[in-house]
């Protein structure tokens, strides 16, 4: 199965390739300092909302595990540099307690830069089992935003779904923004 490239505002459904429900999976955010920018020190993180789209926890470098036990953070990346994920959320989806609707991944900029400043931002979302990558959303706007609403895996229907949202916001850390994503979705 090849990778879906998703665009801002796409919806998919997340199964196994082949078929079938995805159980463990991780999101690996990724991005590199912009030409001539210092280090970047953002944070992804991970909003758990309930159907009320309130916040139930925040999963992020100050708190490393959540939702029960299936929501882990892999830690802080304070630069940005190398190849790859500069930090990975992983979620057993199905340990996700139910008073959990959606899972909201962000990335925030600890000390302020913006996203003028930041280069080759993405959310890609991987099969945690078989290590095959599913989807990516790659970030093209910049601006003079903190923070990006990266992207919401869902409860549908019995079902997960992933939506790329790449919605600009402003806040130092996730739980600076938690307020204004619940109106994104």
């Amino acid at each position: 199965m090849a990778t879906i490239n998703l665009t801002k505002g796409q919806k998919i459904n997340l199964e196994k390739p082949g078929g079938g429900a995805l159980t463990k999976v991780f999101m690996g955010l990724g991005w590199d300092p912009a030409m001539g920018s210092a280090d970047i020190d953002l944070d992804a993180s991970c909003i758990c909302f309930n159907s009320a789209k309130e916040v139930v926890e925040t999963i992020w470098f100050g708190n490393l595990n959540g939702a029960g036990g299936s929501v882990k953070h892999s830690g802080d990346n304070l630069t940005g540099d190398g190849d790859g994920d500069d930090e990975v959320i992983n979620v057993d989806l199905s340990k996700v307690p139910s008073n959990i609707d959606s899972l909201v991944f962000t990335i925030n900029s600890f000390r302020g830069q913006t996203f003028n400043e930041v280069a080759n931002c993405f959310a890609r979302l991987v099969d945690a089992t078989s290590r095959q990558e599913l989807c990516i959303f790659k970030l093209s706007d910049k601006g003079s935003n903190t923070g990006v609403v990266m992207c919401r895996i869902y409860r549908y229907n019995g079902q997960w779904k992933i939506s790329a949202m790449g919605l600009p916001a402003n806040g130092q850390t996730a739980r600076d923004i938690a307020s204004t994503v619940k109106n994104m979705f």
